[in-house]
């Protein structure tokens, strides 16, 4: 009996890992093809003015799609984009 309320218990973690990890990455299927290109630098913390001199575009641009990236991925702190990029494997630029 022990082992089977093991086995539950276990694929019931599972499971909820695995439901995680879908939203996860149907939110971020969501952005567009900037915002997946802005992502990665808002996790390593970079400042807006930061990122809009690597990637050649204006503080404002990067201000906008900011916005929405944390609207589409329905997070409020700059800590949960970084979490949620973590578990979908989406690593910092380099």
């Amino acid at each position: 009996m022990q082992t089977i309320e093991k086995a539950i218990e276990k694929d019931t973690h599972a499971r909820a890992e695995y439901d995680e990890s879908l939203d996860i990455r149907r939110r971020i299927e969501l952005l567009t093809p900037r915002e997946n290109e802005i992502l990665p630098y808002i996790i390593t913390g970079m400042l807006n003015k930061q990122i809009a001199s690597k990637l050649g575009i204006s503080e404002k641009t990067v201000k906008v799609h900011r916005g929405r990236i944390m609207e589409k991925l329905d997070v409020s702190s700059v800590a949960e984009p970084r979490r949620l990029a973590q578990k979908a494997g989406i690593n910092p630029p380099k």
